[in-house]
């Protein structure tokens, strides 16, 4: 059976537009457990048909109501990180649930030197440091990964900073479309407070982002999502 709505306990806030004739998602009103990044794929229907209750609110009003009704969660401590991976091994949650084989390759220098053996790509962030398992005598970060050639590329610290990216499978809230440069403030990360950047239109499906200042450890696969004060511009997959 259809249903007209669908309500969730994300904190972030949707609002009808009517000068643009858009819904807008806009963040939450408590800004520290705001979710408007991760919603940002939401299309113009989705928004139409999502409620959002705890939007409005602060967590511990939220805490309060729930202790008020001797919920069973009431007390329950925040979630840190993804919720269905309970002890952090990311790369055990996709070896054993997921069945993605984890091969081991090369650890290559900026130069494509291979300097050492990785055991599998899912065992490496961009901007990783600690458990390398690789003594080079200088400290090294893992700074980008090339899944077609199962490799992991080493670099140092200043490698890490870029000021630009290209992202791609874009969905605008906001407005319908970009025609032209437009300022914006961007999250490259969930956790991440947003920075000043303009937005290039490469064609209907990618925008370049200009950072004014450069950003570590920007990683193919995130998303980049874009802000207009509180309101969701949009965003995309880096690639």
């Amino acid at each position: 059976m259809e249903k007209d709505y669908i309500a969730t306990g994300h904190y972030a806030q949707i609002e009808f537009d009517k000068g643009s004739g858009r819904y807008l998602l806009k963040k939450a009103a408590d800004e520290s457990k705001d979710q408007s990044y991760v919603l940002y794929v939401l299309s113009q229907h989705d928004l139409s048909r999502t409620l959002l209750p705890l939007g409005a609110m602060r967590k511990t009003e939220v805490r309060k109501i729930a202790e008020e009704r001797d919920l069973v969660n009431a007390r329950k401590p925040d979630s840190q990180d993804i919720c269905f991976v309970q002890d952090g091994d990311y790369a055990g949650f996709l070896e054993n649930k997921m069945g993605v084989k984890s091969k081991k390759g090369k650890f290559i220098d900026t130069h494509g030197n291979a300097v050492g053996q990785h055991k599998g790509i899912i065992h490496y962030t961009v901007g990783q440091r600690k458990g390398l398992g690789i003594a080079l005598g200088h400290p090294v970060y893992v700074i980008n990964k090339n899944k077609d050639a199962n490799t992991v590329i080493l670099g140092s610290d200043e490698d890490l900073y870029t000021d630009r990216l290209l992202a791609e499978d874009i969905n605008f809230v906001a407005v319908k479309s970009l025609t032209s440069t437009m300022k914006a403030a961007v999250k490259t990360r969930y956790s991440q407070k947003e920075t000043e950047a303009l937005l290039h239109p490469v064609d209907d499906d990618k925008i370049l982002v200009e950072f004014k200042d450069k950003q570590r450890a920007i990683t193919a696969g995130q998303s980049a999502v874009f802000y207009d004060g509180d309101v969701v511009i949009g965003g995309g997959t880096i690639v």
